[in-house]
């Protein structure tokens, strides 16, 4: 049982407590108060926020920015995650981890400096907007409908080769598996066998697992095990250096720091033509997080609806919404986070789902899993000697999320396109995608799906094919 105040239990079949906002159907839920505290999902949340760390990296490589300023924003957008439970959310949410290769050439040819910090916090504010907008109308759902099929399977298939071939995966002068081989090599081999072997996940799935705890609990962990299996071939290989610890129980966030030399704050409103590059964009990360949010939205009511009838879950996808459309617009003026702010992180949503269809004694609620899953994920980023044991990892854990995010793609974005036609169109769109940018890929998809297809491809349904279940994607 969850640990909670008196006044935080409910009655089988209520709504967990909240105090209503009455302004986009938040639901103010405060923990201890309203939802209790889950052991399991703190001590998953003391290894998986290391997948948060691994942004560092990118940092530090598109802008040249120091350690203790890039945590500073890793810090800064946990805290932001804990905005879903606290507004009512039932959610884990995540980067737009697939549009994150896209991100990096989107910045990479923008002039170092002052200009590509600008073009991030562009980016970032102008899908806030998109979120907003989409959200406050009800128009999210419109928008993947009449975006064709061929269209989203390219954005998804640019993004998969993108990261594969990029600097932190396969490139020949890269910090990927050319560095640091044999990490990678055993990290990606363990990852993907326990993400993807289709052996393995039918044992777990069909119950075959369940009197072994040890094995059930590293499935669960998504991409975690195969990072600290990396993570320790490096440091016996010598691939990897030895934690410098330093005195001191907590990290310090540098805020000021931040804000006057990588945020509005600081340096004003980037200028109009900033602002229009960024469209194409922040169109291309939309799209890749809606379908993200739909995910997380199934997983959840299936959980619900199917295992757990004690539990009323309000999901309300126009306040997830505009949830994420406050934490793009916070970040992107203040904090910007290259890994931009979307609604789901696949693979752990689905870890505490499942627990969380165990009833009432394996979790109380979803917000008290899901709750405290962020909120320790969060804590996690502030303690020093953790921080520290990590901190040289940081490659490793950037590339092997890379790596699986792109076996993800390839093989959902395969899946989503029912013909040759679309297939060659959907090729040709990503290729243009991952090599001349978000801008290009869409506007060759445009013109394709229009002369190859004709007017029926922007009217077909979302529904007419799903992608084949991607339950542990690591999105992070």
């Amino acid at each position: 049982m969850a640990l909670m105040l008196p006044t935080a239990r409910r009655k089988d079949g209520d709504e967990v407590p909240y105090i209503p906002l009455k302004i986009f159907n938040f639901k103010l839920r405060l923990p201890f108060v309203h939802w209790g505290i889950e052991g399991s999902e703190i001590l998953q949340a003391m290894v998986m926020f290391v997948t948060a760390m691994g942004i560092i990296q990118v940092m530090k490589d598109v802008f040249d920015m120091p350690f203790e300023l890039a945590m500073t924003i890793v810090v800064f957008h946990e805290l932001m995650y804990c905005l879903h439970q606290l507004l009512g959310d039932p959610i884990v949410p995540g980067w737009i981890t697939p549009a994150l290769p896209l991100v990096i050439a989107y910045l990479n040819k923008i002039t170092v400096g002052t200009d590509r910090i600008e073009g991030l916090i562009a980016l970032q504010v102008m899908l806030g907007l998109i979120y907003f907008v989409l959200g406050v109308t009800g128009l999210a759902k419109k928008l993947i409908e009449y975006t064709p099929k061929a269209i989203q399977s390219g954005i998804l298939l640019g993004a998969g080769v993108s990261g594969l071939i990029g600097t932190y995966v396969f490139a020949p002068t890269g910090t990927g598996l050319m560095k640091y081989p044999l990490s990678i090599t055993v990290g990606g081999i363990f990852a993907l066998y326990l993400i993807y072997s289709k052996g393995f996940t039918e044992k777990v799935r069909s119950g075959q697992m369940d009197g072994k705890k040890f094995l059930m609990t590293v499935a669960n962990l998504g991409i975690a095990p195969g990072i600290a299996a990396g993570i320790i071939v490096g440091w016996i290989s010598g691939e990897l250096p030895l934690p410098v610890m330093q005195p001191g129980l907590f990290f310090i966030p540098q805020f000021s720091e931040v804000l006057n030399n990588y945020s509005v704050v600081g340096l004003g409103m980037p200028p109009a033509q900033v602002w229009l590059a960024a469209i194409p964009m922040a169109l291309v990360a939309y799209i890749i997080a809606f379908g993200n949010m739909i995910l997380g939205e199934t997983v959840m009511r299936t959980a619900n609806e199917q295992y757990r009838p004690d539990e009323k879950v309000d999901s309300d996808p126009n306040r997830m919404n505009v949830v994420c459309a406050i934490r793009n617009f916070a970040e992107g003026f203040f904090f910007p986070h290259a890994g931009l702010g979307g609604p789901t992180w696949t693979a752990m949503q689905v870890t505490i789902c499942e627990r969380y269809k165990g009833g009432r004694k394996a979790m109380d609620s979803i917000f008290s899993g899901m709750g405290t899953f962020n909120y320790m994920k969060f804590a996690s980023c502030l303690i020093l000697p953790l921080v520290l044991i990590f901190q040289p990892a940081l490659p490793i854990a950037l590339s092997l999320t890379m790596m699986i995010q792109g076996f993800a793609c390839v093989y959902i974005a395969m899946n989503m396109v029912s013909n040759n036609t679309e297939r060659g169109i959907a090729g040709i769109c990503g290729a243009a995608l991952a090599v001349q940018g978000a801008a290009w890929g869409l506007g060759v998809g445009i013109l394709l799906c229009a002369l190859l297809l004709g007017k029926e491809a922007f009217i077909q349904k979302t529904e007419e094919k799903k992608p084949a279940e991607p339950a542990t994607a690591p999105v992070s």
